[in-house]
């Protein structure tokens, strides 16, 4: 009979082998009794959805520095937070962010269980049971990309996510110990990380390569099988940068609501099959031979950039000028600061 993977294996193999993050408390600490701030574990898993542990440490680590409570972020300006956050995508999450450090300084504090943690903004199932369990040590059930990977492999389910997702839930509740829930949840997402990778798995130092079915059946590294990707549109846009006189960049804010919303950017139309969108003004407007391409989650963006200089009294109705002392590069999404690049280039060789 095959030995049973346990929770005290990947325990034992967590207290010597646990990654160093900044929003960690490591197995030694918490077993001395140092308890995780909820604050820091919510930030890193709101940081961490759609994005990469080697990203988000020096995100996480500004933030914590500027706003080391919920309460300072919940106090802080919206447009703050936004510029902080830029760069890392998918800025509904900066949006939700501070809805939900506001919803949380009125409450008092975080809740503990999982239903109150789901009813605040921006917190889904995945969230809510990590925060759950690794800020309070519930045995809630963790079920990441990682955790996905690790149990897909250990029980060889062959068929393809998503559709195996609720097996792979189940097998990983069945292993989730009453005791040390929150390290042993970022003991396996950690496996996944380090050893359980989606390409050559380190097989031979796993402290669950006995019970690993996939492994003595040699199809590890063919798992978790996913259903073919549909291919991403291609979607076109334009890109209107313009400078006064004075140093000072046209900009505009998108919607609250929808991709990028909130942020600072260059004026356009929405992006769709054609390039067909006006000038924000009549103004001398000069194409870039190149153009800005980013991708999205779902799509491809080719923007055109046209460039224009304009007189130091030039005003435009429902659109502002980002004075040059207070305009941030850095601050803008990450396909708008592409963009810029390009055309700021264009305007220094203009100079010359």
């Amino acid at each position: 009979m095959r030995e049973a993977a346990s929770a005290p294996d990947l325990l034992a193999w967590y207290d010597a082998n646990a990654r160093v993050l900044p929003w960690r408390v490591s197995p030694s600490d918490r077993a001395a009794g140092v308890q995780p701030d909820p604050y820091a574990v919510w930030l890193s898993e709101i940081m961490l959805q759609q994005t990469t542990v080697a990203a988000v440490k020096a995100y996480f680590t500004r933030f914590m520095l500027l706003w080391p409570t919920v309460q300072a972020l919940a106090a802080a300006r919206d447009e703050d937070v936004m510029a902080e956050w830029a760069g890392l995508g998918y800025y509904a999450r900066a949006r939700n962010l501070l809805k939900c450090a506001r919803e949380v300084t009125e409450l008092g504090g975080f809740p503990k269980s999982r239903t109150g943690l789901e009813a605040l903004p921006g917190i889904g199932p995945y969230t809510s049971a990590a925060i759950s369990s690794i800020a309070y040590d519930h045995p809630e059930t963790v079920l990441d990309g990682n955790v996905e990977r690790v149990m897909s492999r250990l029980y060889a389910v062959l068929e393809p996510l998503p559709d195996s997702k609720e097996t792979l839930r189940a097998h990983a509740a069945s292993l989730t110990p009453k005791l040390r829930a929150g390290d042993y949840a970022q003991a396996v997402m950690d496996l996944g990380a380090t050893l359980c990778t989606p390409k050559s798995p380190a097989c031979g130092i796993c402290p669950w390569r006995v019970p690993c079915i996939a492994r003595a059946e040699g199809i590890a590294d063919t798992l978790p099988r996913k259903r073919p990707k549909a291919a991403k549109p291609t979607r076109l846009g334009i890109a209107y940068i313009a400078r006064r006189a004075d140093g000072a960049w046209l900009m505009e804010r998108r919607p609250d609501k929808g991709l990028l919303g909130g942020m600072l950017g260059w004026p356009g139309a929405a992006w769709g099959e054609a390039r067909v969108a006006a000038p924000p003004l009549e103004a001398d407007w000069q194409p870039l031979t190149e153009e800005a391409r980013h991708t999205f989650t779902h799509f491809h963006l080719r923007l055109d950039i046209h460039i224009a200089h304009l007189p130091h009294d030039t005003e435009v109705e429902g659109l502002e000028f980002v004075p040059k002392h207070a305009f941030t590069p850095k601050a803008l999404p990450t396909v708008m600061r592409k963009a810029f690049d390009l055309a700021q280039s264009a305007f220094n060789t203009a100079q010359q």
